[in-house]
């Protein structure tokens, strides 16, 4: 007979951990697609779905999905015969996953990884870092800073 497996006082952090991991992942979505139709409005005035679909390399269906599921987050507007823009929110968002984006890419660069595979690498680590992570890869950097010649 097979006994369950111990409670320990780590399962509940162990669950907090994996349920911060999905969550995680249903954002990474969202913050790609803000951050996709941000440059796409600052580059053309606007995001299109056709554009959106080609540049995220999903079907147009796919695309308006994602687009509608910004729209019910509030992160997103669209027009008629326009385009699509982001909310207020939806711009904030765009703007924390590049900033998240760049600070990965300099950690991972200043460790001696290759630019390309940093750029790489960061693209999925962005949406998973926690703020703290992010405070700690700032501190590095400075101190990093600090101490070139």
């Amino acid at each position: 007979m097979q006994q369950p497996p111990p409670q320990d006082s780590d399962s509940g952090a162990q669950a907090d951990r994996f349920n911060q991991a999905r969550t995680a992942k249903a954002m990474t979505l969202l913050e790609d697609y803000t951050e996709m139709i941000d440059d796409l409005v600052q580059a053309h005035g606007e995001a299109r779905i056709t554009e959106i679909a080609h540049l995220m390399g999903v079907t147009h269906p796919t695309a308006a999905k994602a687009v509608a599921r910004l729209k019910r987050e509030g992160l997103a507007v669209s027009r008629p015969y326009r385009g699509v823009f982001l909310t207020e929110a939806g711009s904030a968002m765009a703007a924390s996953v590049r900033a998240r984006h760049r600070i990965v890419v300099d950690v991972l660069l200043a460790l001696g990884v290759p630019a390309e595979a940093a750029e790489t690498d960061a693209e999925g680590m962005e949406h998973h870092v926690s703020e703290a992570t992010l405070a700690a890869f700032e501190a590095f950097l400075r101190r990093k800073d600090q101490s070139a010649p």
